[in-house]
């Protein structure tokens, strides 16, 4: 089964996210910073990421472009999960290769097919 990590500081969220992320049969874990997230990547790569962009300690675009830096083949898509619409918090992630910008609200449907429409398009690519 794929593995989606969740990253946001937010306990409630993180919660909905993995109920209805899970339903749909992946394996979730979860960070609630950016450097916690970091730590996980040193384990185990997953095989997509959702963040949040504000978050303590870390930021998520902090996170992307530490990702970015640390993982430059990384075998994973990133989605940023955001309530932030301004055009600052997302003309960053253009610069980040397999990194895409979803704002909140979003539906869980939504994110599912984000999510399985990316995990699909990564593995036609022959990159996973």
């Amino acid at each position: 089964m794929k593995k989606i990590l969740i990253v946001d500081d937010h306990p409630a969220v993180i919660r909905v996210l993995r109920l209805g992320i899970e339903q749909a049969g992946y394996v979730v874990d979860s960070a609630r910073d950016g450097l916690e997230c970091m730590e996980k990547l040193a384990e185990a790569h997953p095989d997509f990421v959702v963040t949040d962009i504000d978050m303590p300690r870390m930021s998520g675009r902090e996170l992307c472009e530490a990702i970015e830096a640390t993982y430059p083949d990384r075998g994973f898509p990133i989605v940023v999960l955001t309530s932030r619409s301004e055009l600052e918090h997302r003309d960053w992630t253009g610069a980040i290769e397999n990194l895409s910008f979803m704002e909140k609200p979003v539906s869980m449907r939504q994110l599912l097919s984000h999510i399985d429409h990316c995990l699909n398009d990564y593995a036609d690519s022959g990159v996973a």
